[in-house]
């Protein structure tokens, strides 16, 4: 079993940049592929950002292509998610997920945390 927590939102304006981390327990963590989604009010959860076990492959929606970096630390168990020019679409609520494949559907996560909320005005 894989815990996840996420941190770092808050309220911005457009322009501004936010780190989000997802903090994980469990000895295994270092072996799951990590991905980001976001869910807006009404709307549904979508896929932004992925990165592999060992960090070494990123791959990123293209509404944030460019402005938002993945990384991780697997001796500390983190990946961080960094937001740069936030725009007011970008306001949802973020959240971490692990699974044991590449994907960027939200069904082949079988772990979740429990989400951070970012919320950006014009």
């Amino acid at each position: 079993q894989v815990q996840l927590v996420e941190s770092g939102g808050g309220l911005v304006q457009a322009g501004a940049s936010l780190r989000l981390s997802c903090a994980a327990s469990g000895r295994s963590f270092s072996s799951y592929n990590v991905g980001w989604f976001r869910q807006a009010p009404g709307k549904e959860r979508d896929f932004i950002a992925r990165i592999n076990w060992s960090g070494s492959s990123t791959y990123y929606a293209d509404s944030v292509k460019g402005r938002f970096t993945l990384s991780r630390d697997n001796a500390k168990k983190t990946v961080s998610l960094q937001m740069n020019n936030l725009k007011p679409e970008d306001t949802a609520v973020y959240y971490c997920a692990a699974a044991q494949k590449l994907s960027t559907r939200v069904g082949d996560y079988a772990y979740w945390g429990q989400g951070t909320q970012v919320t950006v005005s014009s």
